[in-house]
C-alpha cells in the first residue's frame, strides 16, 4: 500500500526544494548553515548531529536529518577538520607481508578505529626497514595519530614526540623505550612452543625462521632457541625463510640436509611456512607427519584450521589487541597529550592450539632416548 504524504510532509518537501533552488543556481555546495536555516536550529546543532557520540535531542536530530535529506547535504570532512583541528584520520603502518598473511590484523584495526568515528589512512611497506621513508609521507597528512606495526628507532619515536603526534606501536616489543604499545609476547610464544614439543619427547629440532628484518620472526626464533638450550637439548638446525609458502618447503630440505636425517620436530616462524613445510614433508618427501616428524607454526591463520592441515600452532588474540590499540590511541588523542615519557604497554599472551601435526603425548622412555 502506497503511503500518502501529509500536508506537513509536502510543505517540508516544498520548503527544501525552494531552499535548494538558489544554491543550485549559484553552483555551490550545500553547507551546514543551509541545513540549520531550514531546520530552524543553530549551526552547532547540525554539527553535533553528524558527530558520533555527540549529545543532541531526538527531536533536533530528526529535524536536522530531514532538512539534510531534503537539501542532499553531505558533511564536508575537510571543513570540519579546520574547525576541530582534527582530521579524524589515523595512520596505520603495516608491512605488505603482514597484510598478505595476517589480513585479520588490518581488518580488526580498521573496524575498531571506525567505531570510534575515525578513518584509517593505510601505509604499507615492502620491508620493515623501509619505515623511515613511510614516516616522511605520514607527516604530510595531518593525521590525528598513528598505529605502527614496525620496529622504530629512538630517533623515529622522538620525531613523533617532537611533532606531538600520538603513537601506538602494534605487536612490536621495543625494549628500552617508553613508547605506548600493544603486543603479544613473541619471545614467550617461541619458548612455549619449544616447551610443548620438548615435553612430548622431541629432541632434534629444526627451525624455519622468518625474515631477518622482522622483529616478530627474530623474537620467536630466539625464544625457541633459548628454551631448547635451557632444557639441555642440541642446538636446532636453523633455515632462513620469508614468511611465504615456498620457504616452508625450502627450509625443510635445508634442515634435513644439515642434520643428515629427518628432525623430530620443525618449528616454523608462521603458519604459511608451516603449511609449506607440511605439504613438502607429506607429498614430496613421504615423511609421516606427525608419526615421524612434528610440524608447528604461529598465528592460527584461517587455512591452518582446514581439515587437510589442522595445524598445531599458537593463536594471537588479534581482536583484543586491535581493541586495545584503538582504545589506547583514542584516549591519547582525546586527552590532547602524549604519554611518550610514560608509555603504556598492554601485553597479551598467545593461545596454544593443539592440532594434528605434532605428537604432544609424552613418548615412552624407550622411544624418547
Amino acid at each position: 500500500m502506497r503511503k500518502t504524504k501529509t500536508p506537513i510532509d509536502c510543505a517540508a518537501t516544498d520548503s527544501a526544494a525552494q531552499d535548494k533552488a538558489p544554491i543550485a543556481r549559484a553552483d555551490r555546495r550545500v553547507t551546514s548553515y543551509d541545513v540549520a536555516m531550514l531546520a530552524g536550529v543553530s549551526q552547532s546543532a547540525v554539527s553535533r548531529c553528524f558527530k558520533p557520540g555527540a549529545s543532541v535531542s531526538k527531536a533536533t536530530y530528526a529535524r536536522v536529518m530531514k532538512a539534510a535529506a531534503g537539501l542532499d547535504y553531505i558533511p564536508n570532512a575537510a571543513a570540519r577538520s579546520l574547525i576541530t583541528r582534527r582530521s579524524n584520520m589515523v595512520a596505520v603502518v603495516i608491512s605488505q607481508l603482514a597484510n598478505l598473511y595476517y589480513p585479520e590484523a588490518l581488518a580488526e584495526l580498521s573496524q575498531q578505529i571506525a567505531r570510534r568515528g575515525k578513518r584509517v589512512l593505510l601505509f604499507t611497506m615492502q620491508n620493515e626497514s623501509d619505515v623511515d621513508a613511510i614516516l616522511a609521507d605520514i607527516w604530510q597528512y595531518q593525521v590525528d595519530g598513528a598505529i605502527v606495526a614496525a620496529a622504530l628507532t629512538p630517533a623515529q619515536i622522538g620525531e613523533f614526540e617532537r611533532r606531538r603526534l600520538p603513537l601506538v606501536v602494534f605487536n612490536r616489543n621495543l625494549r628500552g623505550t617508553s613508547v605506548s604499545s600493544v603486543l603479544c609476547d613473541q619471545y614467550d610464544a617461541g619458548r612455549l612452543l619449544a616447551s610443548k614439543l620438548a615435553g612430548a619427547g622431541h629432541r632434534r629440532f629444526g627451525i624455519i625462521a622468518g625474515p631477518a628484518d622482522s622483529p616478530v620472526a627474530t623474537e620467536r626464533r630466539n625464544g625457541a632457541v633459548d628454551r631448547l638450550h635451557e632444557l639441555g637439548l642440541p642446538a636446532p638446525s636453523i633455515a632462513s625463510g620469508q614468511f611465504d609458502y615456498a620457504s616452508g618447503a625450502h627450509g625443510l630440505r635445508q634442515i634435513i640436509a644439515a642434520l643428515g636425517d629427518v628432525p623430530d620436530a620443525v618449528i616454523c616462524g608462521n603458519d604459511v611456512m608451516a603449511i609449506g613445510c607440511l605439504d613438502c614433508a607429506r607429498h614430496e618427501l613421504g615423511i609421516d607427519v606427525p608419526g615421524r616428524m612434528s610440524v608447528a607454526g604461529f598465528d592460527a591463520v584461517e587455512p591452518s584450521n582446514w581439515l587437510s592441515y589442522n595445524l598445531t600452532t599458537l593463536r594471537q588474540p588479534i581482536h583484543n589487541m586491535a581493541l586495545a590499540a584503538a582504545d589506547l590511541l583514542t584516549s591519547m588523542i582525546e586527552a590532547q597529550e602524549l604519554h611518550g615519557c610514560a608509555g603504556e604497554k598492554r601485553l597479551f599472551a598467545p593461545q596454544f592450539v593443539e592440532g594434528a601435526t605434532a605428537r604432544l603425548a609424552a613418548l615412552p622412555a624407550s622411544l624418547a632416548a
